[in-house]
């Protein structure tokens, strides 16, 4: 009936079986009977039960909501409702001669915000639950009964009815005639029911009149658009309901997300994962406005679409979360064994795309995408195998551009850096089952570290031809110095081409060097006074690969090497490298026949090198206290050096002069 124009008087009874009444996939879960709502809950069924048990009327405002294909979706009211009809299942329930009718009635409550709410919604009215007593916790009986799924213990919408049932049960199970007083004609119990015609149930009216409400997460915004986008395309056509993307999203999926979880919510890693298919997928598929697109999702995975998945997005997405639930419930041996340096995840490459930290790197996604393209292209999981193909990705993404500085940027750290190795990845990824073999006999096409592939494919011929060669190479790729990148010490022992000879216990010997001197992520004085006794055509002046112009001394500036990473710009950076990187190579040779004490405490200068240059050589307190910097100046005439305290001297006192 009509009341003051406000809207229709109904109760919950008449209003279903007017209506099918359906939650909307916007709306949020059942709060009303989390833990922390206690109070509240018990307040709402206190005040119904007073109602019942004094025939005293009570009205519980306006339920808004759209009627859409026959079917009532309440945008306002959904936590109302959903008590009401847990109460009218279990007053149903505890009834004698209630006709069979009645269950067809309750089955047209429905949730559609996950699919594993609707289910049970739909199980708890098709079973039977033995109610024995006023003390008998019902939650216990339905978790227990064959029909419960214990994933449905980890939708929040699911664990919320168990204990709003427990408090009902408590509350209710003493009054007598309880379904009789919810069904009757003119019930105490009864709201104002408001029909808003031609309005749907976008986002902005969801927030607008029901802010009283926690907002969507966004993954449960996509998880809506994408259902839709699913539907209106088609793509689950033919499939069994347990199959489906809807089903799965709430149970195994969950589980698998649920099991490496930190914290209780795991919305937020559900949308790193898909957001990283999303943009592995743009790579693969499309070539319009992807820069923009990846750049946004790598900096919001939030920022993911269900339009940025195409018909094969989709499936690869399927596929990707079928795949991590195996290697889980298999157990695979994920475990690298070898170094990442600045990309090691703390756990695995899972946990460091879906939970570690910030948002996963560029170069972290990539390494993911390898991983799983092993998983997916090979049949039966073979560790050395794995081990080799991640190795060789882990050679390619650990380069970089060294810098003057000693900075070096990952060489993976932008979209179109992105793409292009995400390309590189998937043409490589035809032969990673055996990656040796086939980077030494197949044409990669891909123009992404390019410099790096031709040494991968000059390294892969070695490892094929002997077990000594492939653990020396190993060994040497996995120092802090060269970082996958071997092209120098290869060049220390003359080989740069197939053609020259492999001399793999020289390669053993300048792995010795490196390892020894240069493993810790610093350089010593002692290794820059060892340069500085080092000549290359009978010049000792490593240290004028940098220069600068100091006005306080009126002298040129020259650097000793100050941070580890300059190391990189000396051999492979500088424009004159085949000089510089001579120094480094001769004195590495140098270091194969004495330690680096000795080859500095007998090392004879010539006659025509300057005393300041032999007293840097031969007197350590000159680097160890007065030039931290590691910055000197040298006038044209190389009559005396000044040490400077900083990069930017402003005047003498700034230097310390010696000759």
């Amino acid at each position: 009936m009509n009341d003051n124009n406000k809207g229709m008087v109904y109760s919950f009874w008449q209003l279903l079986k007017q209506h099918q009444i359906e939650i909307p996939i916007i709306q949020r879960d059942y709060a009303q009977g989390r833990e922390d709502k206690k109070e509240i809950r018990t307040e709402f069924l206190m005040a119904l039960y007073n109602a019942l048990d004094n025939n005293v009327s009570i009205k519980l405002d306006f339920i808004y909501g759209s009627k859409i294909h026959d079917v009532f979706q309440p945008l306002d009211g959904q936590q109302r409702l959903t008590t009401l009809f847990l109460l009218h299942w279990y007053a149903s329930h505890i009834s004698v001669n209630i006709p069979s009718e009645i269950n067809k009635v309750l089955l047209r409550f429905s949730y559609e915000t996950r699919s594993s709410s609707r289910e049970f919604c739909h199980e708890l009215i098709k079973n039977t639950i033995d109610v024995l007593d006023g003390t008998t916790k019902i939650s216990d009986k339905i978790i227990d009964s064959s029909w419960f799924f214990l994933s449905w213990k980890k939708d929040p919408t699911i664990d919320a009815m168990l204990r709003a049932i427990d408090d009902i049960h408590s509350i209710f199970f003493g009054i007598n005639n309880l379904w009789d007083k919810l069904v009757e004609d003119k019930c105490l119990i009864s709201f104002y029911h408001v029909e808003l015609e031609n309005f749907g149930l976008t986002d902005d009216l969801y927030i607008k009149m029901n802010a009283r409400g926690k907002l969507l997460t966004p993954f449960e915004n996509f998880k809506a658009g994408f259902q839709k986008h699913i539907d209106e395309n088609n793509w689950g056509g033919g499939k069994d309901f347990v199959d489906s993307f809807a089903y799965k999203i709430d149970t195994v999926w969950t589980d698998l997300f649920w099991k490496h979880r930190r914290g209780s919510v795991i919305d937020a890693s559900f949308i790193r994962f898909i957001s990283t298919i999303a943009m592995i997928q743009f790579v693969l598929e499309r070539a319009d406005e992807r820069v923009e697109k990846l750049a946004n999702m790598q900096r919001l995975p939030e920022s993911v679409r269900a339009e940025h998945f195409s018909k094969n997005g989709y499936q690869y997405l399927c596929e990707c979360l079928d795949l991590y639930c195996n290697v889980y419930s298999q157990e695979l041996d994920l475990e690298f064994g070898f170094p990442f340096w600045q990309h090691k995840p703390i756990n695995n490459l899972f946990t460091a795309l879906v939970y570690e930290g910030n948002v996963a790197s560029y170069t972290q996604k990539v390494l993911f995408y390898a991983q799983t393209e092993f998983i997916r292209n090979t049949k039966g999981f073979k560790k050395q195998n794995f081990k080799d193909w991640m190795r060789v990705v882990r050679n390619i993404i650990s380069r970089g551009d060294a810098e003057k500085t000693g900075n070096r940027p990952s060489i993976v750290r932008s979209p179109d850096t992105f793409i292009g190795v995400i390309n590189l990845i998937k043409e490589l990824s035809q032969g990673c089952d055996n990656i040796y073999l086939f980077l030494s006999t197949q044409q990669i096409k891909s123009s992404f570290a390019k410099e790096q592939i031709e040494e991968e494919k000059l390294k892969a011929k070695l490892i094929l031809k002997c077990d000594r060669n492939k653990e020396i190479i190993f060994l040497t790729e996995d120092t802090n110095f060269c970082q996958g990148k071997i092209q120098f010490a290869l060049y220390c022992i003359g080989y740069q081409s197939d053609q020259d000879e492999f001399r793999v216990e020289s390669l053993a010997k300048i792995q010795k060097v490196i390892h020894t001197y240069l493993e810790d992520e610093k350089i010593t004085n002692d290794f820059r006074r060892g340069l500085l006794t080092t000549s290359v055509d009978g010049s000792y002046n490593y240290y004028d690969y940098w220069w600068s112009w100091s006005g306080a001394v009126d002298a040129n500036k020259r650097c000793l090497i100050s941070r580890y990473r300059e190391l990189e710009y000396f051999i492979y950076g500088t424009k004159n490298n085949g000089l510089y990187r001579n120094y480094l190579k001769q004195f590495f040779i140098k270091l194969l026949d004495k330690p680096l004490v000795r080859l500095i405490e007998e090392f004879i200068p010539p006659d025509d090198m300057p005393n300041w240059k032999v007293r840097l050589i031969k007197e350590p307190d000159l680097l160890d206290n007065k030039c931290k910097s590691k910055y000197i100046a040298i006038p044209k005439d190389e009559s005396c050096c000044y040490l400077l305290k900083g990069i930017r001297p402003r005047n003498m006192d700034s230097c310390e002069k010696i000759v």
